[in-house]
């Protein structure tokens, strides 16, 4: 059985204070934190929703509190089933 082709999908977080919170302090330290903070949050739900060894994070983004993640179909709609999940929209490449 042919394996799901899978491709890049974006993935944008619902409100989150703590985030926010981060995001105002605009120091290198607090820059830092952040991006620790999101990649946790990130790898924390992947890991809750999709079976290990499904998926590849690409990268967390911080000024939108998403991420970058190589998934099926399937597992897109999985995630736009999480309540933590504002919206999740297949990459689309501009010729």
């Amino acid at each position: 059985m042919a394996k799901p082709q899978q491709e890049v999908y974006f993935v944008f977080m619902n409100f989150d204070p703590v985030y926010e919170r981060l995001r105002a302090d605009r120091s290198k330290e607090g820059s830092a934190t952040l991006d620790a903070y999101l990649s946790h949050k990130h790898d924390k739900l992947l890991a809750k929703l999709l079976q290990p060894d499904t998926y590849r994070k690409k990268s967390s983004l911080a000024i939108v509190d998403g991420f970058a993640v190589e998934i099926t179909d399937a597992q897109a709609n999985i995630l736009r089933s999480a309540k933590e999940v504002r919206v999740v929209e297949k990459n689309q490449e501009l010729a």
